[in-house]
């Protein structure tokens, strides 16, 4: 397995947060930043958020305009982009994946998976628990992604899972959903287990086309 554990500067989290809160929403598509603004809200000199917003740009989250920064976010057509391009890379990850994953790393997996249960089984309102399943949800992926033995491919669905967290807690929202993706997760999790890369990519595959199609369903009741 591939660590995935490293000291983290104040830059990495500045940047971490306001990918976070841009990919969230709590900074709108459309909306003007500035270094002035953010150092305030963040409590940091301008310095971290300067190299944050320059990273930013470089994921095209942020586009300095020259008469501020806007916010870019994720379209609509980006999220069923990503899921296109997921569909492409998952399912070869997790067959990679069921060869060579440890039994520590399924350990923490079923951990996960007991967690996600018991905060979905919790829930007395829709949606009470979606922050917690939806960061459940994020850590069942990295440990399937980092057991790949691949870091192009790690680093590549990493981003892009990131890239799609509104629309991922979103769906968490929904107690069905959430009940059927960790169904998804739990086949996935007794492939891997199994070293069974071809049952391991058949369903992540199946988990990726169904949170596409939820996703779809989404957007078009938006409108």
């Amino acid at each position: 397995m591939m660590r995935d554990h490293k000291p983290i500067s104040i830059a990495d989290q500045v940047f971490e947060k306001l990918e976070r809160d841009i990919l969230s929403g709590k900074y709108p598509q459309g909306e003007i930043l500035s270094e002035l603004r953010l150092s305030g809200e963040l409590g940091v000199s301008r310095t971290p958020i300067r190299e944050a917003i320059r990273r930013l740009e470089q994921e095209r989250i942020l586009d300095d305009t020259g008469h501020g920064l806007v916010v870019v976010g994720i379209s609509r057509q980006d999220m069923l982009d990503i899921y296109e391009i997921r569909l492409q890379l998952e399912g070869l990850t997790a067959k990679r994946a069921a060869a060579s994953i440890t039994d520590d790393v399924l350990s923490e997996m079923k951990e996960v998976l007991d967690l996600q249960r018991f905060y979905i089984e919790s829930e007395k309102e829709p949606g009470e628990n979606s922050d917690q399943i939806k960061n459940l949800d994020s850590r069942f992926h990295e440990l399937l992604y980092n057991s790949c033995g691949s870091r192009p491919y790690a680093d590549t669905l990493i981003s892009l899972h990131k890239k799609i967290i509104k629309y991922r807690k979103a769906s968490v929202t929904h107690h069905s959903r959430a009940v059927h993706a960790l169904e998804e997760h739990t086949a996935i999790y007794e492939a891997l287990a199994a070293h069974d890369g071809d049952r391991a990519a058949e369903a992540s595959l199946r988990h990726v086309e169904n949170a596409r199609a939820n996703l779809a369903d989404i957007i078009q009741k938006e409108g």
